[in-house]
């Protein structure tokens, strides 16, 4: 069964007589179109790509299970829309309610006379986080790619080289081995890694300086996320006990993550062994995320989320420990929830570098 029918069955399992597909994760998770902008109209029997003239040949190459229509200036998105819910014979559409503005919302109401619009949760947030093995197979493949990029990096890791030094050299990595960022690098160092989703800068490595590292790739449209943490020169005491800390929080989190269990009490538990050294104050985001098309995909590991794990989602581990004045770690894999438990599709070491 493909995306196209697993959401169909959907939306005959729930009576839901039409859908309007407009998050771009969701639009290519369901037709393969990576364009910036389009959406889908689906019934429980048939349905449509909608993009802009743009697009017209991108969207016909990359979208094989459904027709595909573009329009052009003067023509709005709204009027193109009208006519193939008028041609689907479309009454009530539902509308995602995370995605479309209230003055959207007006607008369309205006033109769309005779249709009841529904604002509602698309279904495909929760349907992509169960990937195929296609989807398991392509983030496991910008995995590798990322472990090697992490492999190419190490002997430029230096004193003396900047931040941003370092950030080019994995923008080009990625670039010349057919891929592309799955999202803005972190390369943060010295005190600036408690900061943890710090921008790099021209602040050069010195010795003595933590240096994280967070990274990953696209492979057709599949993300890869993984973050290490290294020490320039020798690792002082406090380097070692913050390190091993959140890497003994990192590994069992993952022996623990497996279907049945719930993402919070998984978050829970790296907050505890976080806390057998007093660390767990320093770590104030969730442990993990959902991965796939979107490096931030759908599903949440977080002390406020109920998130039931079940087979074939893949999961970001990656807590971490951020003392400001002094420096901060992260450590972080992906892993994908399978019979037996589950299998970590990064595999750079893990244990504490001096370089």
């Amino acid at each position: 069964m493909n995306n196209l029918q697993r959401l169909q069955a959907n939306l005959r399992e729930n009576s839901i007589p039409a859908l309007m597909v407009s998050n771009m994760g969701n639009v290519q998770w369901l037709t393969g179109f990576t364009g910036s902008f389009g959406a889908a109209l689906i019934t429980p029997d048939s349905g449509r790509m909608l993009t802009d003239s743009r697009y017209t040949v991108q969207a016909g190459e990359q979208v094989q299970d459904l027709p595909s229509f573009s329009f052009a200036s003067p023509t709005s998105f709204v009027e193109f829309l009208h006519r193939h819910v008028s041609e689907l014979d479309i009454s009530t559409l539902h509308i995602d309610e995370s995605q479309v503005t209230v003055g959207s919302y007006h607008s369309w109401t205006k033109v769309l006379k005779g249709v009841t619009l529904v604002p509602d949760e698309d279904p495909i947030h929760k349907l992509r986080m169960v990937k195929t093995a296609r989807e398991v197979a392509l983030v496991q493949e910008a995995c590798q790619l990322a472990d090697a990029c992490l492999e190419f990096l190490l002997p430029k890791i230096k004193v003396g080289v900047t931040e941003n030094e370092l950030l080019l050299e994995i923008e080009l990595f990625f670039r010349r081995n057919g891929s592309v960022i799955s999202f803005p690098p972190i390369v943060a160092s010295g005190e600036r890694s408690a900061r943890p989703h710090g921008v790099p800068s021209d602040k050069p490595l010195e010795t003595g300086d933590f240096v994280t590292f967070d990274l990953g790739c696209k492979i057709q449209g599949y993300c890869s996320d993984i973050t290490r943490t290294f020490v320039i020169g020798k690792a002082t005491e406090r380097h070692k006990e913050v390190y091993a800390q959140v890497l003994k929080a990192e590994t069992s989190c993952i022996e623990a993550l497996k279907a049945g269990v719930n993402g919070r009490d998984v978050d829970a538990l790296a907050r505890r062994i976080l806390d057998e050294k007093g660390l767990a104050k320093y770590f104030g985001h969730g442990l993990g995320h959902g991965l796939g098309t979107l490096v931030h995909d759908s599903g949440r590991l977080s002390s406020t989320v109920d998130q039931p794990i079940e087979l074939g989602q893949i999961w970001t581990v990656e807590p971490g420990v951020y003392i400001e004045g002094f420096g901060g770690v992260r450590i972080e894999d992906d892993v994908v929830i399978t019979e037996t438990g589950n299998e970590i599709l990064t595999h750079f070491p893990k244990e504490l570098l001096e370089l």
